[in-house]
């Protein structure tokens, strides 16, 4: 006995579901990223790992390394989330999809991406400017280490732009 709604759900779309060139392209930029993100992970695990050991074994402190690995996890969650997109495997509630008639369940569709896209559109203007301020008043962490604060809103305005293109 299966538990589940995948009989119902939206069925996720192809990597690639966009045609021409500029689909190709972003699905070439979203494999791309999603490696480095992957990658970025796994270093961020390490980093981790090593601020824990050194802590606990070594006695050292360790005020670089938590704030590295948040840029690392927040870069990767911010220039992922287009490939995501692409194939429709962002967390949706989908609890009526299957009570409503297919013409119905055509027009929540463009509802539900329109506002998504409004949305993602938004948090990616801001992102802008918050990158822009950040770059031209030159602000820093206030940690120890103090580094570059466009670094991270850089990270997350590459991926709410591409994120809003993707939608």
């Amino acid at each position: 006995m299966v538990h589940t709604l995948d009989a119902v759900e939206t069925p996720p779309a192809p990597a690639a579901a966009a045609g021409g060139p500029v689909g190709r392209t972003l699905a070439l930029v979203n494999r791309a990223i999603v490696l480095l993100s992957s990658i970025a992970l796994v270093i961020a695990s390490f980093v981790l790992t090593y601020s824990v050991a050194s802590r606990y074994f070594l006695h050292l402190s360790t005020d670089w390394q938590d704030e590295l690995s948040v840029f690392l996890i927040v870069g990767a969650v911010f220039m992922s989330s287009a490939s995501i997109q692409a194939r429709r495997g962002h967390v949706a509630i989908e609890a009526i999809v299957g009570l409503l008639p297919a013409g119905v369940n055509h027009v929540r569709q463009i509802l539900v991406d329109g506002a998504s896209f409004v949305f993602c559109a938004f948090f990616a203007w801001k992102s802008w400017l918050l990158l822009d301020e950040a770059w031209t008043e030159n602000f820093h962490s206030e940690s120890t280490w103090g580094p570059p604060l466009w670094i991270p809103y850089s990270l997350m305005t590459i991926g709410m732009s591409l994120l809003a293109a993707q939608s």
